[in-house]
């Protein structure tokens, strides 16, 4: 695939998780944003992923990459560690504990896109520092769609930066406590209006395993979840979900109110194959029949009969 071809791009962190369950335990697995981003979005449009590595990065991860066809001409690898990431979930998955954090050469990443890259119609800037995502809009040409996610953390240290982010960018993602935090509003209605107030056209909400919101200044959109019988690991959960939503929009090529709400709903599909194993397990021989088949399974379940 060359860099031309790229209609995506995803912009986030790439790591070695260790992960306790109260069931099993796996250390150093592949994780990060952009890992996960990039393979959901993986199977809807050409995809290219912007982060940083360290020389211990270990091949097989790269290789499996490559297999998923995502683009790695943005992806810098450079002497020292790769970012690593532990916690341990809670028995019912819905609380996780954070053990440690070693951001390693993660923490001097300076997001450089190829000149392909800077052309591409649609982005999403994963959960890094607001001035990283604000970095790589400067690189980009004319985007049709940008659609960035963001965290506590920010909200707490780079408020600044994350509110001119937030000017810039057509959907904003985050969970029910941070669109709380952001605009110190407690019903979500209102927080959403709050940020939509602030320039973007769209708002959506993660509520993990009760779904998601889409709000609009004219409406508001539901999404549950897939329903599951069995979870084995829900980390990188929301970042399959955003990364299925873009590369499902980008593959229908147009950013109106119903492409959103299918795009969403094929995001929804991809995360709930995701979570079923660990790291990007999930993904690994995951045809797109599969993810088709459980998307009519759903609108079969979603569809009122009133």
């Amino acid at each position: 695939m060359s860099v031309s071809e790229v209609k995506l791009v995803v912009v986030g962190s790439l790591g070695l998780d260790t992960i306790e369950t109260a069931r099993e335990q796996r250390f150093e697995i592949l994780g990060g944003s952009a890992s996960f981003a990039c393979a959901a979005a993986s199977f809807f449009a050409k995809t290219g992923m912007v982060g940083v590595v360290g020389d211990d990065f270990p091949v097989e991860h790269r290789a499996l990459f490559e297999r998923m066809q995502i683009d790695l001409h943005g992806l810098q690898q450079v002497p020292g560690k790769t970012f690593r990431w532990s916690g341990v979930y809670e028995v019912d998955m819905n609380t996780r504990h954070t053990r440690s954090t070693d951001l390693n050469v993660f923490a001097d990443f300076s997001p450089a896109l190829p000149d392909g890259y800077r052309e591409a119609p649609y982005v999403f800037l994963a959960n890094i520092h607001p001035a990283l995502q604000s970095h790589v809009l400067d690189q980009m040409t004319k985007p049709r769609f940008v659609a960035a996610d963001t965290m506590d953390l920010w909200i707490n240290t780079a408020r600044a930066e994350l509110a001119a982010l937030v000017k810039r960018v057509d959907l904003l993602l985050l969970n029910d406590s941070e669109a709380r935090h952001y605009t110190g509003q407690h019903s979500l209605i209102r927080a959403a209006h709050a940020i939509l107030e602030q320039g973007p056209r769209y708002v959506m909400v993660k509520k993990g395993e009760h779904g998601a919101m889409l709000f609009s200044r004219e409406h508001i959109a539901l999404m549950p979840a897939f329903p599951l019988s069995d979870v084995l690991d829900p980390t990188g959960a929301g970042d399959s979900f955003a990364g299925g939503f873009m590369g499902a929009l980008a593959e229908l090529d147009h950013a109106s109110e119903r492409a959103i709400r299918r795009a969403m709903a094929y995001g929804n599909i991809v995360a709930s194959f995701g979570v079923e194993a660990f790291s990007l397990e999930g993904y690994q021989g995951l045809e797109r029949e599969q993810i088709e088949a459980r998307m009519a399974l759903f609108r079969e379940m979603t569809e009122l009969h009133v």
